[in-house]
């Protein structure tokens, strides 16, 4: 009886260390730390301050190196498609949508596919249109400068702009910080939808946990260096561990755990 071979994960880390300084200075906020993120996950990365998430995004994304260690991105070393080459494989939603304030909202969605020069204009213009209502906007605001939007909308454009190339891997910085509990909730029912549309893997670090359980199928807790333990947010919450105490435990913990109001007892 012929075994298939297991699926290449999407993302591949290997005993990884990230050090930062020289000589006696020098430190690591990583140690061997190994994780893997299979196609379809929607993997969320979570820790302290200083564990290093956003690290690794960098690193997933081919714009930082490990000092030690491998990190392999669709079977390929993930700093040989760092900078813009980079852009039709990883998309990247930046914390803040990091938008170019001299760029209308259709130019900064183009901007991949334009920094690219293989596609006639009226082309690169219909795709960005197309992203652009796919994230839930309307034609009308393909003029506008990211100065004329509010946060949602910024958001917005920097989805389409992080998928304009269709990549198969998107990373996501805290995706839901700055919005209101209503946009937040509307932000994460568009990532949802895509998803399940486009099938993207998506790797996030966020500190919300209602953001947290709105996306992910799987949790990974980076603490003491290393990833202590990945599962599912419910299995992962019962961990038993002061950083996941305290995250998923603690009183923020308990209220984005609590039942609706509508299931609670009376």
């Amino acid at each position: 009886m012929l075994t298939m071979p297991a699926p290449t994960p999407v993302v591949r880390i290997d005993r990884l260390w990230s050090v930062f300084g020289k000589g006696a200075a020098a430190f690591s906020v990583h140690q061997d730390l190994d994780l893997t993120v299979q196609r379809g996950e929607m993997l969320a990365l979570v820790g302290g301050s200083g564990t290093g998430k956003t690290v690794l995004l960098r690193q997933m994304l081919g714009l930082a190196q490990p000092a030690r260690g491998t990190v392999t991105v669709l079977g390929r070393p993930a700093h040989e498609m760092g900078g813009s080459g980079a852009a039709s494989r990883v998309g990247m939603l930046f914390q803040h949508g990091a938008l170019f304030s001299a760029f209308n909202v259709l130019e900064n969605i183009a901007f991949a596919l334009n920094e690219q020069g293989t596609l006639p204009a009226a082309v690169v213009r219909d795709a960005a249109m197309v992203k652009l209502q796919m994230v839930g906007l309307k034609p009308e605001h393909a003029t506008r400068m990211p100065a004329d939007l509010s946060g949602g909308m910024i958001k917005r454009v920097a989805l389409a702009r992080a998928l304009i190339m269709d990549p198969p891997l998107l990373l996501l910085d805290e995706p839901t910080a700055g919005l209101d509990p209503h946009g937040s909730d509307e932000f994460c029912t568009l990532v949802r939808e895509l998803q399940a549309l486009l099938g993207t893997t998506m790797v996030m670090v966020t500190h919300d946990l209602d953001t947290l359980f709105a996306l992910a199928t799987r949790v990974a807790v980076l603490a003491d260096k290393k990833v202590i333990t990945t599962g599912p947010p419910a299995e992962v919450a019962r961990f038993d561990h002061p950083f996941v105490e305290q995250f998923f435990r603690g009183e923020r913990g308990r209220r984005a755990m609590a039942p609706p109001l509508a299931l609670q007892e009376v």
